[in-house]
């Protein structure tokens, strides 16, 4: 679009509603999308910013049959769950909907009937696998077997976990039925197919020609891969009974496949939002002034790009989206973000932990956003990004600024006096600030633009810093009135620039400078606070967060993750006879050493109540030689001696491995005489 729209419509991916809402959801999708439409909004721009929970597809069923309820059960828990963790946040939708309300059925029935009545639609009847026993079509996620690429039990019909492939449910070994675990069959199904090779020459010129130089290079190469592939017919019905029912006669018993659906949510959405506000919706989907926004997560790419638009361009009423801002993953301490096995920082979870400190998270998340690559979450960078950033540096010059104005002049803001070339310098560098922040949102930079925002409060504390009013209070008292003033200006502009990025600081902070909340085009100004203003007293922004509640939060995942893991598969069965063989004793460490030459190996003398013998253990990564002397372990004495880097060893000590990989000792719990047979 080259021309300046008059109103945005921003969507923000539609969550899944079996299960809360997580950190990568809101690094990747509902943060930088909250910071656009604020930063919008800012600007005095006409702004709708829809979003609402996706409560239909085969995730939703499986939970459901889990937890023993029905579907719909478990997409209401969920969508209180959601919508309560993204008002108690902050994120400012306009609206917050849902797909299984009979505004969507309508919008969505309407739309498959439009394309059908155009001819849109490919006609096919093709094999499934279908269980007999449970007397149903399976959907890929109601279908496990062994993956073909990496030979792990337990992958779905679509994706492996184990190893990130995505599969066809025909390309797994023995694969069997979810629901009743009987190996399916085959049956001829029919469905409806929404051509997309047809489209693929318009798609072309669209997207590759068109969006080359403006989309996110993630997100053009992502979709040029598909069309250079070659694109294919997709399925628009499937067989289930959760979901929209399909509006013709002859498709009883199927729904709307949820990728045709869900989008189609944002429309419904927007449907229920002007039934709310009296207003119209149709300009923000149907005039081509509008500009057309969806951010999500890379997952999303191809749906959002290719098909979505493709369903919107038959259509023929609607516009098509301008940019596709997607993110890439957020990992979390160094491991993907997995639901199935709770490895994950839950948003509701956190707003309880963490009470009055959305903005913290806000922050960590964008600061690290996963814009360009996959990034990494950790609790220690979120405690550092705090304590050194947030409170040392924003904090701490709001702080200073607030109570040395209180302290010289009982809170009342001081005149502005004769400027020096200092003063000028940091103002002119002030009023530069904003239009760099809004050029990077605007590129949706939002790290990049969060960075520079930290620029202010980095300039303020340099000020004050190199004037030093506290020295100059008695000798020069205009001075520092003149200092002060500037301070204050600087904070202000704090408070109208950080809204986007922080909303509830800086709600916290215009209440301090007892201000109005300000437009963005007032950022820069160094007239935000007239003299003679009162403030209220100083409040802290920020506080320090402590090694406990990082402990804490890190111990939980770590607990977590022992749930999680998996016993190594039993070994081959052995006779009764072969056990007793083992001659298993507990022995004491007489002494340990390192083996020159190797990294792994300890050199340690075992007195094993029979005698003292030399063992070689490869543990040296885990123990240090003089902790382990004097310690009691479980030794196997009379395993065949074995040469190893010129020395023999004479027996085994035997460990435990523990679930991150580490090593522990096996010992009494309780000193026993050295010998002492282990049965």
């Amino acid at each position: 679009m080259s021309k300046t729209p008059s109103r945005y419509t921003l969507t923000a991916a539609l969550p899944y509603a079996n299960g809360p809402v997580h950190i990568g959801h809101l690094a990747g999708v509902y943060v930088p999308a909250d910071i656009y439409a604020r930063f919008l909004r800012s600007n005095d721009k006409d702004v709708l910013f829809v979003c609402g929970s996706d409560e239909h597809g085969v995730p939703i069923t499986i939970r459901a049959k889990k937890e023993g309820v029905t579907p719909q059960q478990i997409v209401d828990k969920y969508h209180g769950i959601i919508k309560k963790s993204f008002a108690d946040f902050g994120i400012s939708f306009d609206i917050y909907s849902r797909t299984s309300s009979q505004t969507h059925a309508e919008t969505a029935s309407e739309f498959f009937t439009d394309l059908h009545n155009k001819g849109e639609f490919v006609e096919k009847v093709a094999e499934q696998y279908y269980d007999p026993k449970a007397e149903q079509f399976l959907a890929d996620r109601y279908i496990v077997g062994t993956c073909p690429s990496c030979g792990k039990d337990g992958a779905y019909g679509d994706q492996c976990e184990s190893c990130g492939s995505t599969l066809n449910a025909t390309e797994l070994i023995n694969p069997t039925s979810a629901l009743s675990g009987e190996t399916p069959i085959f049956k001829e199904t029919k469905h409806w197919y929404l051509p997309l090779d047809k489209y693929e020459p318009w798609l072309k010129e669209w997207i590759v020609e068109g969006h080359k130089k403006d989309w996110k290079s993630n997100v053009y190469g992502q979709c040029k891969s598909w069309i250079d592939q070659g694109l294919q017919p997709r399925a628009v019905t499937r067989d289930l009974d959760w979901g929209v029912p399909v509006p013709l006669k002859e498709a009883a018993g199927k729904v709307l496949y949820v990728w045709f659906d869900a989008p189609i949510g944002y429309i419904s959405a927007s449907k229920d939002w002007s039934t709310a506000t009296g207003k119209d919706w149709e300009p923000y989907w149907k005039s081509d002034d509008t500009k057309l926004l969806h951010f999500i997560g890379k997952d999303n790419i191809v749906f959002h790009c290719i098909i979505f638009p493709s369903m919107l361009k038959q259509h023929g009423e609607y516009i098509l989206p301008d940019n596709v801002p997607a993110n890439e993953f957020l990992n979390l301490e160094g491991n993907k973000i997995s639901t199935s096995k709770n490895w994950a920082v839950w948003l509701h979870e956190y707003l309880e932990e963490f009470p009055d400190q959305q903005d913290v998270l806000r922050y960590v998340l964008t600061a690290n956003a996963p814009e360009t690559k996959d990034n990494d979450f950790t609790w220690k960078d979120f405690q550092a990004r705090n304590n050194n950033e947030l409170v040392a540096i924003l904090g701490n010059f709001v702080n200073r600024a607030l109570v040395l104005t209180h302290k010289y002049y009982e809170g009342v803001v001081p005149e502005l006096g004769e400027l020096t070339a200092q003063d000028k310098d940091v103002l002119k560098q002030l009023s530069e600030l904003p239009s760099k922040i809004s050029n990077s949102i605007e590129k949706y930079r939002f790290r990049e633009a969060l960075g520079i925002y930290m620029d202010v409060a980095r300039l303020g504390n340099k000020y004050l810093a190199d004037t030093e009013p506290w020295k100059l209070i008695k000798e020069e008292p205009k001075r520092v009135e003149t200092i002060m003033h500037i301070a204050l200006q600087i904070a202000a502009n704090l408070a109208v620039l950080g809204e986007p990025f922080l909303p509830h600081t800086a709600k916290k902070l215009f209440n301090l400078l007892s201000l109005e909340p300000q437009t963005w085009d007032r950022g820069g100004s160094d007239q935000l606070l007239a003299a003679g203003l009162k403030l209220n007293k100083a409040e802290l922004l920020f506080v320090k967060i402590e090694d406990k509640q990082v402990e804490e939060q890190v111990n939980k995942l770590e607990a977590t993750k022992l749930a999680n893991t998996e016993a190594e598969p039993q070994k081959d069965e052995i006779a009764f006879d072969d056990f007793v063989k083992m001659d298993i004793r507990v022995g004491t460490v007489i002494s340990a050493e390192k083996m020159k030459k190797s990294k792994k190996l300890l050199k340690i003398q075992v007195d094993t109540g029979v005698d003292t013998r030399t063992i070689l253990s490869g543990i040296a990564q885990y123990f240090e030689p003089e902790d382990i002397i004097g310690k009691q372990v479980s030794v196997l004495i009379n395993l065949a001696p074995r040469k190893m880097m010129g020395e023999v060893s004479e027996g085994m000590i035997l460990m435990a491995e523990d679930a991150d990989g580490t090593l522990q000792m096996i010992s009494p719990s309780e000193n026993v005489k050295s010998g002492s047979l282990i049965n």
